[in-house]
């Protein structure tokens, strides 16, 4: 595989859209061939002192531009977060106070090392060029976008056409934010799938400006806890990297098994179809002490997962359970499987199959904490494993795989 492959392929990883893919080869070529770092810019404004998993998509794909031999550049938009992104917003945003704003600023720099390199990082603050720029220079800026352009953005046109307010200032923030590709002559800038509208009006200002216009890559956007909305603090359901251990890991627990396998393709680099083959509780808490250990060292991760265990699994699950069914490895040479129907029929605490099925069907089923409503589902086989059945409301198995005789005590 040359360089430039090598290099495409891991930009590429797990980015929803290249604007334009050509230009961006062009661009690793034109580096490669001359020996000079890309300028590859993500911003981030500090709307509120806590980084979470959410931003860490971006900070991830700055953190591959830097094992790629990149120059990566964090923008800190203190400025722009005075104004306050519109990308979403049925209303104006409160504007926040100088203070708060840098209040903020300082805890993203503590953080933002815990994924990136330090020493091949540059941190900057969009003020450093916004708050000298003069009135008639915001003029001039102003000059580059018409407001029929502002209105074809998705958010300022649905609150227009409800006749919602939109404040004049609101309209200079796709322009700053585009100014700040002109000041950093940036040659990729990372962001979500919402800011695509911010991120081309880069492009655009570039080109007015007479530099060679950026390449754009946007990253997916994290669902939080609840798995529907984007994650964000105003919306609660995030996971702040300065959380402690132990919250953090009882939110990472708190998502479905839907959920769990996204956080491992956009936070990890674990392979999917190992992931997949894994018990889910035992593969959510692998992830769970994973980004723990990440954010707060190994030891913090394993000390969370045994907390976690002892504070909530053994206390749902009683001590002695109504049975123990222990079945054999020989019966399952070759399935090497069973279905969770005839695991539950196993534990006889069903009059049958049918509704053993009609049970997990309604959702009557939990193994290992983990409700189960497949019916045709497939419980992987392993060695010495056991599992914890909770059957209905109040009846509990405890299923042992080993290598004597299958029986029921």
């Amino acid at each position: 595989m040359s360089e430039l492959s090598r290099q495409l392929d891991l930009i590429l990883r797990g980015a929803v859209e290249i604007i334009q893919p050509a230009e961006l080869e062009s661009k690793l070529t034109r580096s490669l061939k001359e020996n000079r770092p890309l300028r590859v810019k993500a911003g981030f404004d500090p709307t509120a002192p806590d980084l979470h998993l959410g931003h860490t998509v971006l900070i991830h794909k700055l953190k591959h531009f830097q094992e790629l031999g990149h120059r990566v550049i964090f923008l800190i938009g203190d400025f722009t977060g005075m104004i306050g992104d519109p990308t979403g917003q049925s209303e104006t945003r409160v504007a926040l106070s100088k203070e708060k704003v840098l209040e903020n600023a300082k805890t993203y720099e503590r953080q933002i090392f815990k994924i990136l390199d330090p020493a091949k990082t540059l941190v900057e603050f969009n003020s450093r060029w916004m708050s000298t720029m003069t009135a008639e220079g915001l003029i001039h800026l102003s000059a580059h976008s018409s407001v029929a352009r502002m209105l074809e953005r998705d958010d300022f046109h649905k609150r227009y056409h409800e006749q919602k307010p939109i404040s004049i200032h609101e309209f200079m923030y796709p322009l700053v934010q585009g100014y700040d590709s002109v000041a950093l002559k940036s040659d990729v800038e990372l962001g979500g799938t919402d800011q695509k509208f911010n991120l081309l009006m880069g492009r655009e200002l570039q080109r007015d400006y007479g530099q060679e216009p950026q390449v754009v890559i946007t990253m997916p956007l994290l669902e939080g806890t609840d798995g529907v909305k984007k994650m964000s603090k105003s919306q609660g359901n995030y996971i702040a990297l300065e959380d402690t251990p132990n919250d953090m890991f009882g939110k990472l627990m708190s998502i479905s098994d839907a959920l769990m396998f996204r956080y491992y393709e956009l936070l990890t680099t674990e392979e999917m179809v190992g992931v997949k083959a894994a018990h889910p509780m035992e593969a959510k808490q692998a992830l769970a002490a994973s980004i723990v250990g990440r954010y707060h060292g190994a030891e913090a991760g394993q000390q969370a997962r045994t907390v976690f265990q002892q504070k909530f699994q053994e206390r749902e699950f009683p001590s002695e359970p109504d049975v123990r069914v222990t079945l054999t490895l020989a019966d399952f040479r070759e399935e090497q499987a069973i279905g969770l129907v005839d695991l539950v029929a196993k534990t006889k605490l069903v009059p049958s199959k049918s509704e053993a099925r009609r049970l997990i069907v309604q959702g009557g089923l939990e193994i290992d904490g983990q409700k189960q409503s497949d019916a045709n589902a497939m419980l992987s086989i392993v060695a010495g494993r056991s599992y914890r059945l909770k059957i209905g409301r109040r009846k509990f198995a405890l299923v042992e795989l080993q290598a004597s005789s299958p029986g029921v005590s």
